[in-house]
């Protein structure tokens, strides 16, 4: 299985190593940061007309030595930049008119992540988060190391008004996350998909 992609060694984003080329574990999670200089090699988002309201992503899982683990982004951008609890988030992102719901799932996720998903696809349902938006998910079991992981780039105005405008990637890190962990790093609405995923797996035993 394909874990990652780069656009050559400088569009590599790199995290922090055991020695072995490997990405380094702090025991909450492997952890990828990304460093400013490398913003200029990060892919550009793709122009896409989606509903604003609906989002649709993806829950990559897997199980190591019998222990479940959980694969998070942390959003990019100044507003996200300090915050972490309540702040990490599936892959996601908007749906195009006219696209199917999973097929927008997957192509956030790889967007995002650089990430191909692989299926089967465990479907998780809906949740709607406190400002509106409702998002659909599925879950996938697979791997991937967050040292390579990559993601597009997005350019918003900021602060807004200012006619400044910043490039920043829309995940500036991926971790892997046990699922309590997981549901307090994730954005409230979204820890509900950890408990549907142990409950599908659990039945699935």
């Amino acid at each position: 299985m394909r874990c990652g992609r780069t656009g050559g060694t400088g569009g590599q984003l790199r995290g922090r190593t055991d020695g072995a080329g490997r990405g380094r574990s702090d025991g909450a999670g492997w952890t990828l940061r990304v460093p400013c200089d490398t913003l200029r090699h990060l892919r550009p988002r793709p122009a896409h007309v989606s509903r604003t309201t609906i989002s649709a992503g993806l829950l990559l899982f897997r199980r190591l030595h019998g222990r479940l683990e959980l694969f998070l982004a942390h959003p990019g951008g100044p507003f996200w930049r300090d915050r972490d609890d309540g702040a990490w988030t599936i892959p996601k992102g908007g749906v195009d008119t006219g696209e199917e719901l999973l097929a927008a799932a997957c192509r956030e996720f790889e967007e995002e992540t650089g990430v191909r998903p692989v299926p089967p696809f465990l479907p998780l349902g809906e949740v709607r988060q406190k400002a509106g938006k409702r998002i659909h998910a599925w879950a996938w079991e697979g791997d991937a190391d967050p040292a390579t992981v990559t993601s597009n780039v997005m350019r918003t105005e900021h602060p807004r008004g200012s006619g400044r405008f910043l490039t920043f990637p829309e995940v500036d890190r991926c971790a892997w996350f046990d699922p309590d962990t997981a549901r307090a790093k994730l954005n409230p609405a979204q820890a509900e998909l950890v408990g549907r995923l142990e409950a599908l797996l659990d039945g699935g035993a």
